[in-house]
């Protein structure tokens, strides 16, 4: 199956170049996208369109070699397609570390199903999403394999440059949606939702229309429909289908889909928000969402603990300046405890490649004396060697000051963020060739 869309590219890379071809008359500006959201597997998105009366292809779920082939049992067919259960797109393409290719295979009996199934899950699946690391396969979905004669791409996805939902809608589904974006843009077609006024019935069958499925209008109309209502129902940030392919008998069905959610709306959807497979994220930074930390590994050796995303992303910026490299992403955000700013740093320490710390933190909503009390806590329970700079400013800064320096411990406060920064790089290489040369460096730090 086709690797899906992401919003976010198909913008950036397509749309800035061609323009649009919008069926509405909402312009459209780039979108920028900061915040991650809540991603689940395919054979969830399946149960959800099946639920909506979107139809997809027969399927089961299966987490052991024997459920695989009972399920295989159960489709009464020769035709089968087994799918890794990892949140990864290139499945197809990918290998797993134990030297079977592909995460999508096909498969003509439930006997192969069990022998394939049996080898993909437990094993890492490597794809050019997942870097050489690669995710767990802990599941299969085995489903009856379709084969469309044509196949469509649909969308409905946020999009602030139109205030609110849209359809995204091709007649070139079953591929690459980015290749077919950079390729031949018009033959991507834009439809802007109001959102007050919801879809209307006539807006579904115009997109139907012009994507050449005029012959099939009503059908596709009441499918974009239902999708819209899940969309609105679930607090969806996407729901895409890719392909939406013609079978024998001009029927059709949702080959491929991917969801993704609004994470404000948690407290909502708590059912599905359940359903998150934190097995397919990074352990750091699931460690980091249970105290509501932002947390994101990069490859540096510089651990960052600021709070506020623009502020951490100057931060980092200010590090490369100074010829350094950040570790890490971690915004504490503006209502951290000290708990969780301990928390954070034991995150940040758990990386071994991180050879000083740099702190920056401006205290608007939080307390710089709060900070202070996490720091002091962590260096003292993690027995922390590794410089530590902290720079802090705002509420309550002299108070955080003089808990640091009665502290005893080797914290060092400085103003000014481009001195920080640049005693952070610097203290950074200096261990760095400590553990070159197997050196145990107790600082104590000329400044």
């Amino acid at each position: 199956m086709a690797t899906m869309l992401r919003g976010v590219l198909l913008a950036e890379n397509v749309l800035l170049k061609n323009g649009p071809k919008i069926l509405g008359s909402a312009g459209w500006q780039p979108q920028q996208q900061q915040k991650r959201n809540l991603n689940v597997h395919e054979h969830i998105s399946y149960t959800l369109l099946k639920d909506a009366g979107i139809q997809v292809p027969k399927f089961g779920v299966a987490k052991t070699k024997q459920e695989a082939r009972k399920i295989a049992e159960d489709l009464k067919t020769k035709d089968i397609v087994l799918k890794a259960q990892v949140l990864a797109g290139g499945r197809g393409k990918g290998h797993f570390k134990n030297g079977l290719k592909g995460g999508v295979r096909m498969v003509y009996s439930p006997e192969e199903a069990e022998d394939i199934a049996g080898q993909m899950l437990g094993q890492y699946l490597v794809t050019k999403q997942t870097g050489e690391k690669g995710r767990i396969c802990n599941a299969v979905m085995v489903a009856e394999r379709k084969f469309p004669r044509k196949e469509f791409y649909f969308a409905i996805m946020m999009e602030r440059a139109f205030g609110g939902p849209v359809i995204i809608a091709s007649s070139q589904g079953g591929v690459n949606i980015e290749e077919v974006a950079a390729e031949n843009p018009n033959a991507i077609l834009y439809e802007p939702i109001d959102i007050i006024k919801g879809l209307s019935k006539e807006q579904a069958q115009k997109v139907a229309v012009n994507v050449g499925l005029g012959s099939q209008k009503e059908k596709t109309g009441d499918m974009l429909l239902k999708m819209y209502d899940l969309f609105c129902k679930k607090d969806a940030l996407l729901i895409e289908i890719n392909p939406y392919a013609e079978d024998a008998g001009e029927t059709y069905f949702s080959l491929d889909a991917k969801f993704r959610f609004d994470d404000n709306a948690a407290f909502r959807q708590k059912e599905l928000f359940a359903l998150r497979d934190w097995t397919q994220e990074d352990e750091k930074e699931v460690a980091a969402a249970k105290f509501d930390l932002n947390y994101i590994a990069l490859d540096g050796n510089i651990g960052c603990l600021v709070n506020g995303a623009g502020l951490a992303m100057a931060t980092m910026d200010i590090i490369s300046l100074h010829g350094g490299s950040p570790a890490n992403f971690l915004d504490v955000g503006g209502g951290a405890t000290a708990q969780a700013v301990k928390e954070a740093f034991k995150i940040i320490t758990a990386d071994p490649k991180v050879h000083a710390i740099l702190v920056n933190i401006f205290g608007g909503i939080m307390r710089c004396d709060v900070i202070a009390e996490g720091i002091i806590a962590a260096a003292k329970e993690l027995n922390l060697k590794m410089p530590i700079i902290c720079r802090l400013q705002g509420t309550n800064v002299d108070d955080a000051k003089v808990l640091i320096a009665s502290s005893g411990l080797k914290i060092l406060p400085v103003d000014n963020l481009d001195e920080a920064a640049r005693l952070a790089v610097k203290l950074s290489n200096i261990v760095s060739l400590a553990r070159d040369a197997k050196l145990d460096i107790n600082f104590e730090i000329p400044l």
